[in-house]
């Protein structure tokens, strides 16, 4: 990544990683960026570092801008090490910068890097640093989404760097949101929210409310992922509060199943045409044709979830167990949940679904259906009418 100018004085520093694939489970087929600012007045502040591989052309590129000797503060908004690995050598090199990082932060620091870390300097929200005629304001953000991840923000330049909040994992040669395509971009930043935020909305809606209690303009939001956003700025803050409130989930069931001999993928068709006879829309996701990153996000769309399995040992299927584990941590909210599956000589893989989403607290549509063996005209026409009256419950 090449140096960009987000404003007089402040520069994006950080570095694409076009070759990633999976971030920690989380399918990044676009690649992603580790992002982090340089700002430049009397004093110069570098917020965030990146990921340890990069190290040397996030050194590169802070050179082209100052000597890294020179910088006088180092900012740790997250200590997750894609954010931070690299933090050691910069600290080495620009050994008399002091580091700032929230109270938990520095814990954490100590933690993954060792004493080196104890004499960093703590911040709270509403703290304030002057560089010169530019100032930097703190604001902690826990469990946004760790607890030590806070805010910075430039108040001259009314410019938010928000750190994992509203990033993507998006890898291009481009750094701003008018620069590239609008639908890609949202596709990627609602993936990124569905997989990484969701399980926090009740905080996010908290935080969104207290900046704007605070009455903090903001120009540009500058992410520590992917697209920095100065056009839209507030479309990416309206789809988070939109996202959390569960307000732009469409008039749409996800069906998520996979399958061992086809009958539970006939199962998963039949329903979703008695589904879209209601003029419901439908959409089916084979877990092994797809992954659980791209059915988290289709989960995040949809007013209902249908999940189906075989049963195998007793149990569920292995990639549909995976994803109900996946989801249930995440949490999704106001969801309505429906299950189905077929079985040979004995079930157990929807009882136990039906299982994990109650004790995960969600809202389970009574009846399930299953079908042992492969499904006759008959029982096609059970699922046709299992999916009418999903269906109709959710117009209900």
């Amino acid at each position: 990544m090449v140096k960009t100018i987000l404003k007089d004085g402040v520069y994006s520093v950080g570095v694409v990683d076009w070759n990633i694939r999976d971030f920690h489970g989380y399918i990044t087929n676009r690649g992603t960026s580790y992002n982090a600012y340089l700002v430049q007045d009397e004093k110069t502040a570098l917020i965030d570092t990146v990921k340890a591989p990069f190290v040397g052309e996030l050194v590169n590129n802070i050179s082209e801008i100052i000597n890294i000797e020179k910088l006088d503060y180092i900012i740790v908004n997250h200590v997750e090490m894609d954010h931070s690995s690299a933090l050691p050598i910069i600290a080495k090199l620009a050994k008399n910068a002091k580091i700032l990082s929230t109270q938990r932060g520095k814990e954490e620091l100590i933690k993954h890097y060792g004493h080196d870390f104890d004499k960093i300097k703590t911040v709270k929200s509403g703290e304030e640093i002057k560089l010169g005629k530019k100032t930097l304001k703190f604001l902690e953000a826990p469990m946004l989404h760790w607890p030590d991840s806070m805010f910075t923000y430039i108040v001259e330049d009314k410019i938010l760097l928000s750190n994992d909040a509203f990033g993507q994992h998006f890898a291009n040669s481009h750094q701003f949101d008018d620069e590239v395509d609008n639908h890609v971009l949202m596709e990627e930043a609602a993936k990124y929210y569905a997989n990484i935020l969701m399980l926090f909305a009740p905080l996010i809606i908290k935080k969104i409310n207290e900046v704007i209690a605070m009455g903090i303009p903001i120009d540009i939001i500058a992410p520590s992922h992917g697209i920095i956003w100065r056009k839209n700025v507030m479309q990416i803050i309206q789809a988070y509060t939109d996202w959390s409130n569960g307000a732009t989930t469409e008039d749409k069931v996800v069906i998520v199943f996979d399958t061992m001999w086809e009958s539970t993928n006939k199962m998963a068709r039949a329903i979703a045409a008695g589904i879209c006879s209601q003029c419901i829309e439908a959409k089916i996701l084979k877990l092994r044709s797809s992954n659980n990153t791209e059915a988290v996000t289709e989960v995040l769309k949809s007013k209902a979830v249908l999940a189906g399995s075989p049963t195998i040992n007793n149990g569920i299927f292995p990639t549909m167990a995976s994803f109900m584990t996946y989801i249930t941590g995440l949490n999704p909210k106001g969801k309505l949940w429906g299950f189905f599956g077929s079985y040979g000589w004995g079930g157990g893989a929807v009882e136990n679904l039906v299982e994990m989403a109650k004790k995960a607290d969600f809202d389970v549509y009574e009846p399930t259906l299953e079908i042992k063996w492969v499904p006759d005209e008959s029982e096609l026409k059970k699922c046709f009418e299992f999916g009418q009256q999903f269906a109709q419950k959710i117009k209900a």
